[in-house]
């Protein structure tokens, strides 16, 4: 029965974006919400400068419709839309300011991390009000510790470090539309084998939804998501890990997230220290665009990578 009720999920929501996609994007268009493309990107993206973005509306509301029908009404799934809807309301200001007020860069850092911080702190006191454990085990193994009151900080911190490395993926058409719809598949799978009914509705909601967001955001992209969506899908991912007990497993099912974040830190700490680059440019997608790979391969194979992750991630939890 569970199988079922998933691939129902991910039905409506798949058809509810590719019916929302036609409805929005030229309404975005219209309102002039065009991408701003920043200088010091690959040159070859500056002709993507006025695409529609804030797509990100589409992905929400389709999964939001899908969760709200085939998910049950339990304090597991109040978590999991205040951590994607909490989010992707800070991706929604953070793409608002930058289209409206012509600031590439949006939210200050201040303002982003303290809108992060809010909603991470709002699910942390849900996870205590509904008894929410405070232990973690090692993937793949029977060890684990209890971190006790340290658990809301880590949980924070979770999901502060999973919404901006998704939001660092999202930057060549259809490369994190495939790759959260990969590290999706990869939790409903583990929250059906750990009992969690609503992580795993949810997980196959946000499936259909970024699946039917990749019929127009696959390369050339019609409209891009912006933070809305990559924030909104970041906040989820973290929260289904949390609520299916497996928040260490995110680091591998994750892991192209985990790469993209990386390669950033990496590029930042040895150009502040040493005065080098790594990296042609940062995230690392930029780097392999900048050494001659187009667009279509720089996505393949990241989608292969990352279906590689989440098979090994899989694979733990069986």
């Amino acid at each position: 029965m569970d199988m079922m009720v998933i691939l129902f999920t991910i039905g409506t929501s798949f058809l509810l974006a590719v019916l929302l996609g036609p409805l929005f994007i030229p309404l975005l268009r219209r309102l002039k919400f065009g991408q701003q493309i920043r200088q010091v990107g690959p040159q070859s993206h500056l002709k993507k400068s006025g695409t529609p973005t804030m797509g990100g509306i589409i992905i929400m509301i389709a999964m939001l419709i899908a969760f709200l029908r085939f998910a049950d009404k339990t304090p597991e799934f109040w978590v999991l839309l205040t951590a994607s809807l909490g989010y992707g309301l800070v991706g929604f200001l953070d793409d608002y300011i930058k289209i409206v007020f012509k600031r590439s860069l949006g939210l200050t850092a201040r303002q982003k991390l303290f809108g992060q911080m809010l909603f991470g702190v709002v699910v942390c006191a849900m996870l205590y009000n509904m008894d929410h454990s405070t232990a973690i085990t090692v993937p793949g193994t029977s060890w684990g510790f209890d971190l006790g009151w340290f658990y809301y900080p880590f949980v924070i911190i979770i999901m502060f470090a999973a919404s901006n490395s998704v939001n660092f993926t999202d930057g060549v058409d259809g490369l994190l539309a495939g790759t959260s719809a990969i590290a999706f598949g990869a939790f409903a799978i583990v929250a059906l084998q750990t009992s969690s009914h609503e992580s795993a509705v949810f997980s196959a909601a946000m499936i259909g939804a970024v699946l039917g967001f990749l019929v127009f955001n696959a390369h050339p992209a019609k409209v891009f998501m912006g933070d809305m969506g990559s924030l909104g899908i970041g906040g989820g991912i973290a929260a289904v890990a949390i609520l299916t007990k497996t928040e260490l497993l995110l680091i591998l099912i994750g892991g192209v997230f985990v790469l993209e974040m990386l390669s950033v830190i990496i590029q930042v700490t040895s150009f502040k220290t040493r005065g080098k680059r790594i990296f042609k440019m940062s995230p690392i997608h930029h780097h392999f665009e900048l050494s001659g790979w187009s667009e279509w391969k720089v996505v393949t194979v990241f989608w292969s990578v990352a279906l590689l992750f989440a098979a090994a991630g899989v694979l733990l939890v069986i």
